[in-house]
């Protein structure tokens, strides 16, 4: 990889978990810079704006939730909703903010980009649902498969928000528990009970 390519990387990597940690109004050009090991000078060369490094951040967070799919899907086949809920509300994932899941951590900074942002991140969304709705188990879903993946994905999404919101103790575990429940039981897995349920 060459030098600019490393230095790109490394503050793509930086934007992300800065504005996972932070937010979009918490965090500075100069502190990605920092954080990524460059000058700001560097950071310049490689992103327009911190805008631009919010969309770049944002794109590449929510093309990972495409791979992880598609990993759950083949780790754990006809069970990778249960896994993934599991994963997505679970203690680790609650609390590790800074590579957490973009879905969760950059959307209510989506609500105040520009419209280019906002645009890009529906086509995004768009994509992971149809993931979600292609594979989906057949427990009774015969139409609505993409209402039905929104459901589960914004049970996940609101869930995994207001556990974090309340901070650690028996609150954030009984919404883990409910959102968790909900999130099945729309996609017809009312019956599935996981791990510590």
């Amino acid at each position: 990889m060459k030098k600019s390519e490393a230095t790109k990387a490394k503050l793509l990597a930086s934007s992300g978990r800065a504005f996972r940690r932070e937010g979009y109004a918490g965090i500075g050009v100069d502190s990605i810079a920092k954080d990524a090991g460059v000058t700001s000078g560097a950071f310049y060369a490689h992103m327009k704006s911190k805008n631009d490094a919010f969309r770049a951040a944002l794109i590449a967070g929510l093309e990972d939730v495409l791979s992880a799919l598609t990993a759950y899907r083949e780790t754990h086949g006809n069970e990778w909703p249960t896994a993934f809920a599991e994963y997505y509300l679970g203690h680790d994932h609650r609390l590790d903010l800074e590579g957490a899941c973009a879905m969760t951590s950059l959307t209510p900074d989506v609500v105040r980009a520009d419209p280019e942002v906002q645009s890009e991140y529906v086509t995004l969304m768009e994509r992971i649902v149809k993931e979600v709705a292609k594979h989906l188990p057949d427990a009774g879903l015969t139409q609505d498969r993409d209402a039905k993946a929104w459901a589960f994905l914004s049970a996940l999404i609101g869930g995994l928000t207001l556990a974090r919101a309340v901070g650690p103790g028996p609150a954030a575990d009984e919404i883990e528990r409910a959102s968790k429940a909900a999130a099945l039981a729309v996609i017809g897995l009312q019956g599935t009970h996981s791990k510590g349920s």
